[in-house]
């Protein structure tokens, strides 16, 4: 079993800056995928990022490349995602995913095993 908390959720204004962690319980962290998706209200979640458990392979969707950065310390079984020019359309909702299978895209959220409870992110204009 993998449990899953963000934490660094908050109200910030467009061009701000925000970093979430997700802490996550399980002796073989260092071997998950972890993902972060969002999602807005009336639509549905969305991929964010997504790190590899050698944290040598990134992915990021197109709206956050050059904004976000997705990160991972195995020693505190943490992944963080540094967001940077925050825009009003940044607004959603944050979770975490863990992925415990290997599996080869990581950018979808059906590949996933766990998931956090979520963050609010709010950007005002």
């Amino acid at each position: 079993q993998v449990q899953l908390v963000e934490s660094g959720g908050g109200l910030v204004q467009a061009g701000g800056s925000l970093r979430l962690s997700c802490a996550a319980s399980g002796r073989t962290f260092s071997s998950y995928a972890m993902g972060w998706f969002r999602q807005a209200p009336g639509k549905e979640r969305e991929f964010v990022a997504a790190i590899r458990w050698s944290a040598g392979s990134t992915y990021y969707a197109d709206s956050v490349k050059g904004r976000f950065t997705i990160s991972r310390d195995n020693a505190k079984n943490t992944v963080y995602l540094q967001m940077i020019s925050l825009k009003p359309e940044d607004t959603a909702v944050y979770y975490c995913a863990a992925e415990i299978h290997f599996r080869v895209d990581i950018t979808r959220k059906h590949e996933y095993d766990y998931w956090g409870q979520g963050t609010q992110v709010t950007v005002s204009s």
